[in-house]
């Protein structure tokens, strides 16, 4: 098995190009070498980077007419690069035009000269024909689809939808079902503009929502969301943990906590009941407190959220190691999945942030797989041994670590 590919598969599995909003898209870069067609599908393919520059009214007019010829890429600077105290009025001005002219390339314009019209010349023998031009289909995308395309997408959802910026978090998560991820600086930058933008904004309702105040969880919202790592379980921190009416917001019900408890305050947790909540007690991450007791009660307690239609938060400090663990657990369960393709499965899903369990943990899921395997009455066979995964996860791991 090659770690390397196989995480490959799963990053585009989960980030395969869908629409957000009319005719737009978000999703991973398509490969150029490859033959599912995605590029041949787009107009416009607007590819999120660092190094970018906002794109200026004259150079969109400049694409405007090429895109006529055919398809057209255009680049835009990356989530967690723009600064809304370092940004002149002149550049938030061309952030806002980029989303309307996005806008406009992609609807049907009702203007007489865009629309499908006869006109019949004075003598009235011939009948003349212009077309309106065919809306565009535009990808905004990135390698992974989502580390660097979010901001552009968060922004546009907003112009177009006529949103504020928390609606737009939580419509893109839980009514377009895109996992995304952005930076506090991300949040900051839309919060700052987001007058501007549904003033801007084609939707009618966007003008009555300018002064709608934020609800309590965006103030605690760094930028990211849990991980959604299942349609019922999703891998968090514990500042997630933390923001309770966040994840209400998020259709998240039960909270699952390893080692770590939450700090609510006693009207919150009665409110949500003493049977939502569960809390691993003793279990620190440091290589020698085991897990696999645990594995079948909290695997039970996320199996009742699954079968009453209430999601569950799995969570620890950080989110990398013991709730990781958990998470894992329960994709080899519910999946069918060995160890190390389960491994790389959450490890896709948990965005721009690398799942460590320690080596412990490890061999655990190890002897879970074969317990798993037992209980399939299939033969126990492993499809890497301890010593490989852990190789294989530390060369995953080595471009990230701090040379």
């Amino acid at each position: 098995m090659d770690f390397f590919r196989w995480e490959r598969i799963e990053m585009c599995n989960m980030s395969h190009p869908s629409e957000i909003s009319e005719n737009v898209y978000l999703g991973f870069t398509p490969e150029l070498s490859s033959n599912n067609g995605l590029e041949a599908g787009f107009d416009l393919m607007i590819e999120a980077h660092d190094v970018a520059n906002i794109p200026d009214p004259r150079y969109l007019t400049k694409v405007t007419a090429l895109l006529e010829s055919g398809p057209q890429s255009i680049e835009f600077p990356s989530s967690g690069s723009l600064i809304a105290s370092e940004l002149s009025q002149v550049e938030v001005f061309d952030i806002i035009d980029t989303c309307r002219w996005i806008y406009h390339i992609t609807h049907s314009q009702g203007s007489e000269q865009m629309q499908d019209q006869a006109r019949v010349e004075s003598d009235g023998d011939i009948q003349m024909i212009t077309l309106a031009p065919r809306p565009k289909k535009v990808l905004i995308h990135c390698a992974d689809g989502y580390t660097e395309s979010s901001l552009l997408a968060i922004a546009y959802f907003m112009f177009a939808e006529g949103v504020p910026a928390h609606e737009a978090w939580l419509r893109l998560h839980c009514e377009k079902k895109r996992n995304f991820f952005a930076y506090p600086s991300d949040v900051t930058f839309l919060t700052t503009i987001q007058h501007q933008l549904l003033r801007e904004s084609p939707a009618a309702k966007a003008a009555r929502l300018i002064n709608q105040p934020d609800p309590g969880w965006m103030a605690r919202l760094d930028g990211s969301l849990p991980s959604r790592i299942l349609p019922y379980m999703y891998l968090g921190n514990l500042t997630h943990a933390n923001n309770p009416e966040l994840l209400k917001a998020l259709g998240i019900g039960r909270i699952l906590s390893i080692g770590e408890p939450v700090s609510w305050p006693e009207t919150e947790l009665m409110s949500w009941g003493s049977e939502n909540l569960m809390m691993i007690d003793d279990v620190q991450d440091n290589g020698i407190d085991p897990l696999t007791k645990e594995f079948d009660r909290c695997l039970q307690f996320i199996e009742k959220g699954k079968l009453d239609g209430t999601a569950a938060l799995v969570h620890c400090r950080v989110g990398v190691s013991r709730s990781a663990t958990i998470c894992i657990a329960e994709v080899m369960a519910s999946l069918g999945l060995s160890f190390p393709r389960a491994y790389c499965y959450v490890r896709a899903r948990r965005l721009n942030v690398i799942i460590q369990p320690h080596l412990r943990f490890v061999y655990e899921l190890l002897k879970w797989d074969e317990h798993l395997q037992l209980k399939r009455n299939q033969p126990i066979r492993r499809e890497l041994e301890w010593t490989t995964i852990a190789r294989e996860i530390a060369l995953m791991n080595k471009p990230y670590s701090r040379q």
